[in-house]
């Protein structure tokens, strides 16, 4: 079992499909692990050895902020936003995209289940 930055890799994956199952590794950035390590991409992680586990390791420690150390990292930037009630900041408070996406329809990721807002009545002609 492949365990590194406190993550399970799946076995049977390739290792650059393997290693983005850590939070902040993608594509791009397991392929530059990779080659650092000197390691074939189609390699399977449970074909991988002790060497190359840790030379992997090694490349992660010394050169990426990942799991919980990213995870952390972000929840203070959002924080920092928030208390200089800029409007990034105030779009995160409440719950809106920050990025400058369309709000009228869309959205509803963010927004979260639709609430129904009753129509006004119509008054009756005399």
């Amino acid at each position: 079992m492949a365990r590194i930055a406190g993550i399970d890799l799946p076995k049977n994956k390739r290792g650059e499909i393997g290693l983005t199952y850590i939070y902040g590794i993608g594509h791009s950035t397991a392929r530059y692990i990779l080659d650092k390590a000197s390691i074939d991409y189609s390699k399977k992680v449970h074909e991988w050895n002790d060497d190359e586990l840790n030379a992997i390791r090694n490349v992660i420690n010394n050169e990426f902020k990942v799991e919980g150390q990213l995870r952390s990292e972000v929840q203070m930037s959002i924080k920092r936003l928030l208390d200089i009630a800029c409007y990034r900041g105030l779009r995160h408070r409440k719950g809106l995209p920050v990025r400058g996406q369309r709000t009228r329809t869309n959205s509803r990721t963010r927004k979260g289940k639709r609430k129904t807002v009753a129509g006004k009545k119509k008054a009756p002609k005399k």
